[in-house]
């Protein structure tokens, strides 16, 4: 699978090593940066990127990282047809997929060791969407919002 994948230097180490590890489990992995630890670079510049990508790149899913996981999530969010999911478990990782169809992972470098992380983003990347009519229903209702402003009808 490609897997597109951008962060900020508060995750730097731990971006790298995923990159090293999503490549050796067979991932075409898409780097976005940052290439080198920069203490003052912005996290937009490299997760924006990452989250266009798989907006553009049917089939992919993307990591984000940072240091609490937050604004990248929320970043990656902005991104049209993006949901992004700040995923702090592997239950959380399986849901954002299973539930919500989540194409964007993001995870808190400051906080996550990295076997958790392997953990997360090998279940992120693993789990199918279920596709069921309840979740897919809740998906349109965000992505109509998205489109025109549609707030669902009350019940």
């Amino acid at each position: 699978m490609r897997v597109h994948v951008g962060g900020d230097h508060a995750a730097f180490e731990l971006q790298q090593h995923l990159v090293t590890w999503l490549a050796e489990q067979g991932h075409e992995v898409i780097d976005h940066g940052p290439t080198e630890l920069d203490p003052q670079d912005d996290y937009p510049v490299y997760v924006l990127r990452a989250a266009e990508a798989v907006r553009d790149d049917p089939g992919s899913l993307g990591i984000v990282l940072g240091g609490s996981g937050n604004g990248e999530q929320m970043a990656a969010n902005k991104v049209e047809g993006i949901r992004a999911a700040l995923c702090s478990t592997v239950e959380l990782a399986r849901l954002s997929r299973e539930h919500n169809d989540a194409q964007v992972l993001s995870i808190g470098g400051r906080f996550t060791a990295p076997e958790l992380a392997e953990e997360m983003v090998a279940t992120f990347l693993g789990t199918p969407f279920t596709g069921e009519a309840r979740h897919q229903r809740r998906i349109d209702m965000v992505r109509a919002y998205e489109a025109d402003g549609t707030l669902p009808p009350l019940s």
